[in-house]
């Protein structure tokens, strides 16, 4: 609180200590903001429940496979998308037949270089050992 005895030459101080007041106002602020009742109401939404991702990979055909890259880097096999780890599962799976089934690789003109490589390089560590390039015909505009 700030307290003042007047002027230096002795008249007697005319403005009002206001420092009483705020401090007043302000205990009159805290209790009215703790006497507002609290909001009790709710409105109750039912949520979709979120179902468990069906992660069934596409089935391995016994007689040949196709795995084409997209312009938007998509890998598919036989049409279906998967990633780099499921096309390994995938492959690993095809060398588990008796007669090991054809894997024919279509990328599109438009498809990533470096996704291309790396999936060249998934097939390469996958020890499949009938692979063709399909599709070459789509490249022949780029060479002219």
């Amino acid at each position: 609180m700030a307290m003042s005895g007047g002027k230096e030459d002795g008249s007697p101080m005319m403005e009002m200590n206001t420092t009483p007041l705020i401090d007043v106002m302000l205990c009159l602020l805290i209790m009215f903001i703790m006497s507002i009742p609290v909001a009790t109401h709710a409105i109750n939404i039912d949520l979709p429940v979120a179902s468990p991702p069906t992660n069934t990979p596409p089935p391995v055909d016994p007689i040949k496979n196709k795995v084409v890259l997209t312009a938007d880097d998509k890998i598919l096999w036989n049409g279906t998308i998967v990633d780099g780890p499921g096309l390994m599962n995938l492959l690993q799976q095809s060398l588990q037949y008796k007669v090991e089934p054809e894997l024919q690789y279509q990328p599109e003109p438009s498809a990533s270089y470096e996704l291309s490589a790396q999936v060249l390089q998934i097939i390469k560590a996958s020890n499949v050992s009938k692979f063709g390039f399909v599709g070459n015909e789509q490249f022949a505009e780029f060479g002219k």
